[in-house]
Formats: structure tokens, C-alpha cells, sequence
């Protein structure tokens, strides 16, 4: 087999669209000859064809000419809040804008049901697809996939080719990490989500890089699985450092749970230790004592989605939408720490980042 008859067989509207430098949509109307394409860009797009000799599946061409006023919607891992809450403003909006939502959920996001989700929902004639995905993996199991149809991803990660949207999950780990050291933290954990989230990885990111910014020492990080389970553990693991007088932790359940564990081991919250969580749960303010976070606006989040959508529907070449900055909302659950407190008035409320 020669090297242009194994490009012939491999090559997809992924391999097209990486080398004409645009995004898979955009070679779906040049293949569907649609509007909104600079000339410019369908010349590289028929050239990159040519050039990879790709022949498109005439199903997926079909799929991009019909009009069903009719959304994918796909929602990978467990009932938490965050992607619960998007998902539910994401149909309000779409509802609005007078479409309907057809939704696929499903607690893995293996490759072989990802694979089936898409299935089913092209099959619906759905004239995109929206991923929710709790895993990194899920959005690169369906860009292996040749669609046919616009996608719109939540990805924290922002990865260049892909339509996304998201909530700035750096900027609210520096705004919680920032506020604990301003109160005079300097032994600083931080309890994060699981290994395969790209809102967690963030999340990391943004606490070493305010740690390292105010000079102090980013000590190795726990991993947790979003559960106050396993804050409770983490927590219980924590009672134990006595140089630790703060900790951020990657969402408010498992503040929940660090909250039990040190109050169990009896560290005062926040006499003894400083917690600071994550997405401001309606349960957040009745914590005891109330919980000190990173406010999310999911419902920002649901609308942005289906307007990055609906810009796409229209032109494929849409810029995304700059990211949501979350907000601190200052409760009682975080205190400059007992050597170096003064008496000074309990603030409250909500800061801007």
C-alpha cells in the first residue's frame, strides 16, 4: 500500500480540517456547499480535500442539510451539581430559542457508549450536539468520532478547534487561594476533584500558582472524588497536620465532609482551620458554620452554551465566548489564622474576582 492510498483510507474530516487550519463544521458546509464561508477559507478546505483525498459519509452530509430545530445534548459521570444545574439552565435557553433538547446520560464515558450516544442522537436528526462531560476523556472520544454536525463543548481546557464554553475555574481557585492568603494563610491544602477533570486540573493550577505568587510553598494536594465522603477522609487525614491552618477544597461537598472530619478530631472551623470551597451549593450558607466559596454561575453558563450554538449554527467560524469569572462569597467558615488573629468585624458577602 502506497503512503497516498493510506491517507485515503485513514483520513477524516478531523484530518481535513486540522490541515486546512479551521474546524470540522466549517469543512461540513464547504462539503454541503452552505453559506457563511469566506472564499479564502473553502479554497484551503477543497484544497486540504484534494489533497488527502477524503471522501465524506454521505449520512453525515445528509445530517448537516436538515432542519430540525432539534438539539443533542450529552451528560457524562454522576448528578453533581455543576453539570446538573448547566444542563438544566442549557435546556431553559435552548427552550427559549425555540428548540428542543434530546438528551443522552450516562454515568461512564467509555468509548464504546459515547459512541452510541451520538448514534442515537444523529439518528434523531439533531442538527447539533452539546457535550457536558465530567471526564476529559469524553471530549476526546467524540472528536474521534465524525459527526456531521456542530459541537459545542463545556471545557474548561479550551482546546484550539474546539467550540467551547466554560466557567473560568483558574480565576476562582486563585480568588479562594488569594483570600486565605490575604486573612494570613501560609500552610495552604487543597483537596481537588478527580485526576480525569479538566475542571479540577484547573483548579490545581490556579492554587499553586497563588501559593507560588505569594511565595509560599504548594505542599502535594489530595485527590477526592467530589463526595463529602471522601472530604471526610481527606479531612480526617488533615486533623493530623498541625503546621496546616487553611485548606481550599475543590467543591463544597467535600467541604462538608472536611468540615465534619476536623470538627470529629476537634479543630475548631474556623478557630483552628480555615475552609474554603467550591461552587456555592444552595446547602453552602447553612453549613455550620457557613461556608465560605467560589459562587458559580451555572445559569450564565447553560445561556452561553446555547448562544455559542446558535452563533455556530450560523456562521461556523464563531468566536467563542470569553469565560465566566466566578465570584468569593465570604461567609463564616474562613478566619485569619489564631496566631496571628485581632479582633477585627465578620465580613460577609460576595467579591467580585
Amino acid at each position: 500500500m502506497t503512503n497516498e492510498d493510506e491517507k485515503a483510507r485513514v483520513a477524516n474530516i478531523f484530518d481535513v480540517a486540522r490541515l486546512a487550519g479551521v474546524s470540522h463544521q466549517t469543512v461540513s458546509r464547504v462539503l454541503n456547499d452552505l453559506p457563511n464561508v469566506r472564499p479564502a477559507t473553502r479554497e484551503r478546505v477543497e484544497k486540504a480535500i484534494k489533497q488527502l483525498r477524503y471522501t465524506p459519509s454521505q449520512a453525515a452530509r445528509a445530517l448537516v442539510t436538515r432542519r430540525s430545530r432539534t438539539i443533542g445534548l450529552i451528560t457524562t459521570g454522576g448528578p453533581d451539581f455543576g453539570p446538573s444545574s448547566t444542563a438544566l439552565h442549557f435546556n431553559d435557553a435552548a427552550r427559549d430559542a425555540r428548540y428542543a433538547v434530546s438528551m443522552a446520560s450516562m454515568l461512564d464515558s467509555d468509548p464504546a457508549s459515547l459512541r452510541a450516544a451520538v448514534e442515537l442522537l444523529l439518528r434523531q436528526n439533531v442538527e447539533a450536539i452539546v457535550l457536558i462531560a465530567a471526564h476529559a476523556g469524553a471530549l476526546e472520544a467524540i472528536l474521534s468520532i465524525e459527526l456531521g454536525v456542530p459541537l459545542v463543548a463545556v471545557d474548561a481546557g479550551g482546546r484550539p478547534g474546539v467550540h467551547s464554553v466554560s466557567l473560568d475555574q483558574y480565576a476562582g481557585a486563585r480568588a479562594a487561594v488569594d483570600h486565605l492568603i490575604s486573612l494570613g494563610h501560609t500552610q495552604i491544602r487543597h483537596i481537588a476533584g478527580p485526576l480525569d477533570s479538566t475542571d479540577a486540573t484547573e483548579r490545581v493550577r490556579g492554587w499553586r500558582d497563588s501559593l507560588a505568587a505569594a511565595g509560599l510553598v504548594a505542599r502535594e494536594h489530595l485527590i477526592g472524588d467530589w463526595t463529602p465522603a471522601s472530604g471526610f477522609r481527606h479531612g480526617q487525614a488533615l486533623a493530623a497536620d498541625a503546621e496546616m491552618t487553611a485548606v481550599f477544597v475543590g467543591n463544597d461537598q467535600m467541604s462538608l465532609g472536611v468540615i465534619h472530619a476536623l470538627s470529629q478530631a476537634g479543630r475548631d472551623v474556623p478557630g483552628d482551620v480555615s475552609v474554603v470551597g467550591f461552587d456555592d451549593i444552595p446547602e453552602a450558607e447553612h453549613f455550620a458554620p457557613p461556608l465560605t466559596t467560589i459562587r458559580q454561575d451555572f445559569n450564565g453558563l447553560g445561556r452561553d452554551i446555547m448562544t455559542e450554538l446558535l452563533a455556530v449554527l450560523r456562521d461556523e467560524e464563531a468566536a467563542d465566548l470569553p469565560r465566566i469569572v466566578p465570584s468569593l462569597v465570604i461567609r463564616e467558615s474562613a478566619a485569619p489564622p489564631a496566631v496571628t488573629r485581632t479582633p477585627i468585624p465578620r465580613l460577609s458577602g460576595t467579591v467580585e474576582v
